[in-house]
């Protein structure tokens, strides 16, 4: 085992001397300018680069070391720790520009697909970074539908699972991508009401997403929704999940109003969203919240229109 990871790590050595040649000849070709000749920077390894030592914002000449890493290598160290630098600065607008320029996003992206689970949340991390871009989502829209997958079949309450949910709440706070979402939202809920207090946190927080958008209204309310959904909206449910879940019912039958359609009494199937969030048992609920021991809890069930 040990012999094997050597041989990896010299592999990687090569493949880093090889891309740091080729790095520096095409510097060198075009580095006079007006008779003037160029200082180049002193350059890093990307071994370097992927150190948890170094934390300076990568260079474009930079990135495109990493990048050539993490496709010339199967090293699942090197790998994960070339996501986590590419991750990291990917948090700055400029570098998410870079990464995107050097043809990046398909190198990243298709690290989604690793069956080792701690790249794959290092991969979603990065994306997700990647995704606050406008311009990267349209890039980053092409994997949307795998994780909305990934996010459903894989492990409750893992890390991949919150990564996966994190990077879909990116992709939905515009209503660009929302609809692409659009069969999965029965399964979202799914993983709402079984999941622990962090994975209900942030599948809210995509819901929520999508119900500020009124081309997204009937879709929410036409979802199979377990009944066990109403008890997020009980008085010793955390504030943090109560106050969101309320926002999405605010939201929801704001969108409504705004349409006159609650008062022609809409039709959606037994068991939907819409047959429990104006149902009895729900308005039982909403009356008991008027007399919640919480101000801002008191306050957003004021907020919501009667119906």
């Amino acid at each position: 085992m040990g012999g094997a990871r050597d041989v990896g790590w010299v592999a990687a050595g090569l493949v880093l001397a090889a891309g740091a040649c080729y790095c520096f000849y095409k510097l060198t070709r075009g580095r006079r300018r007006g008779g003037r000749q160029l200082r180049l920077r002193p350059s890093r390894s990307a071994e370097d680069l992927t150190s948890g030592s170094y934390d300076d914002t990568l260079n474009a000449e930079q990135v495109q070391k990493l990048l050539y890493l993490l496709e010339s290598t199967e090293d699942p160290v090197i790998i994960e720790r070339a996501l986590v630098t590419l991750g990291n600065n990917a948090a700055f607008s400029a570098n998410q520009i870079v990464i995107r320029e050097l043809g990046g996003i398909p190198i990243v992206g298709s690290k989604i697909n690793n069956p080792n689970q701690s790249i794959k949340e290092k991969a979603l991390n990065a994306l997700n970074n990647l995704s606050v871009n406008v311009e990267n989502q349209i890039k980053i829209k092409v994997y949307v539908s795998q994780v909305c997958e990934d996010v459903i079949a894989g492990p409750l309450n893992s890390a991949v699972q919150l990564a996966g949910l994190r990077l879909l709440t990116n992709m939905t706070v515009t209503n660009d991508h929302q609809d692409m979402l659009s069969s999965y939202i029965t399964d979202l809920f799914h993983v709402l009401v079984t999941g622990n207090g962090s994975t209900k946190v942030q599948v809210l927080k995509l819901l929520l997403n999508l119900s500020e958008n009124p081309a997204m209204t009937d879709r929410l309310l036409d979802a199979q929704v377990d009944s066990s959904f109403l008890s997020l909206l009980d008085g010793h449910v955390p504030k943090e999940i109560l106050l969101r879940a309320l926002t999405l019912l605010q939201n929801i039958t704001n969108c409504l109003n705004e349409e006159h359609r609650l008062a022609a009494q809409p039709t959606f199937p037994e068991g939907s969203l819409f047959s429990l969030l104006y149902g009895k048992e729900c308005a039982q609920k909403m009356k008991a919240l008027v007399h919640h021991h919480d101000a801002d809890v008191k306050e957003k069930v004021t907020m919501i229109p009667k119906f």
